[in-house]
């Protein structure tokens, strides 16, 4: 035990140990990245089987939400066999579907049978009713007119119900995008990246308005496994059907192409979306006293005068009594 302490304080024995040291560490720093291999090459190849495991989940949360539906089922044997919707074709009214929320082929095929039963449901509705139930004193040429209005009626009739649906469904979305805006913009600033933006707040939207969540979510899934950005978010205005939502799709396609800030862009079509919101609120603000206006007539100003002119009616009608009672004592 002796020896070894006075070899340490050996001059000559700590010059070698300290040579060893160095040449070792000098090996190892060598050796170190030979055995480390590519690791970003393994990072990327971690990203790419992640991101292929989100696309397998959205395109099966797709199906699962029945977004992607078949074309099976009687009618749409029906409208095959007749083929009518080459028949009755319509170029706009895919569009107006999607923008109703009815997805594939299916509703497109209810929508083409509706629209050639219905006119000779109605046309029969009109002509039982005028004919055999109650005539209503009609001459011939107006009983026929009003079969040719029964039959009209039932063919604008599908339109008229996808159009009212679209509408109310966009209102529905308008009511709740800006505050939409709001959090993905938080969500982008956070460091989120787009697609995942769109799935926390298309889950965090639902309380307000079902169908923007669904909008979201769809757009989330398409973003995922489409090959172009530029298309899941031209598929979003496209659905959507708005000038707001359209102008922010298009500053997120520019954002996209150019490489400008997200977040910057997502600030400035928030602001204008509330804008737009507050002005549609002073707008019905403003024609609310014209819409009044035939309501207060009917209404309001006969309670009114009632009101007004009720007491001095029964007043008056109190002082004829009197002055009748005195004519008839001092008679």
């Amino acid at each position: 035990m002796t020896g070894f302490i006075t070899s340490l304080s050996d001059p000559a024995m700590l010059a070698s140990v300290l040579a060893a040291l160095a040449m070792f560490a000098t090996i190892l720093s060598l050796t170190m990245p030979l055995l480390k291999g590519d690791r970003l090459e393994t990072r990327l190849k971690q990203v790419t089987t992640q991101r292929e495991r989100l696309r397998r989940a959205n395109r099966d949360a797709l199906e699962k939400r029945g977004l992607k539906k078949d074309n099976s089922g009687r009618i749409s044997e029906i409208t095959g066999k007749l083929n009518l919707q080459k028949m009755l074709e319509d170029p706009n009214v895919e569009r107006k579907l999607i923008q109703a929320g009815m997805r594939g082929p299916r509703p497109l095929a209810i929508f083409y049978f509706c629209r050639f039963v219905l006119p000779m449901a109605m046309a029969l509705v009109s002509f039982l009713y005028i004919f055999f139930v109650n005539d209503l004193g009609l001459n011939p040429q107006m009983k026929i007119g009003g079969v040719v209005f029964g039959a009209a009626f039932g063919f604008y009739a599908p339109n008229l119900y996808v159009s009212n649906k679209a509408q109310k469904r966009q209102h529905s979305i308008m009511r709740a995008f800006p505050d939409a805006l709001d959090m993905l913009l938080i969500c982008v600033e956070s460091g989120m990246s787009i697609e995942l933006a769109f799935a926390k707040v298309g889950a965090e939207i639902g309380a307000v308005s079902v169908e923007l969540a669904e909008e979201f979510q769809l757009t989330t899934a398409e973003l995922a496994y489409l090959q172009e950005r530029r298309t899941a978010y031209e598929n979003l205005a496209m659905r959507t059907g708005h000038e707001g939502v359209k102008s922010v799709c298009m500053a997120l396609m520019q954002a996209e192409r150019y490489g400008t800030p997200l977040g910057d862009a997502l600030r400035v079509m928030a602001k204008e979306n509330r804008d737009m919101r507050m002005s549609e609120a002073e707008k019905k603000a403003a024609a609310l006293p014209a819409k009044l206006t035939v309501p207060m007539i009917l209404f309001f100003l006969p309670v009114l005068f009632l009101v007004v002119l009720g007491p001095a009616y029964i007043k008056y009608q109190e002082m004829q009594a009197k002055n009748y009672a005195t004519t008839e004592v001092g008679d």
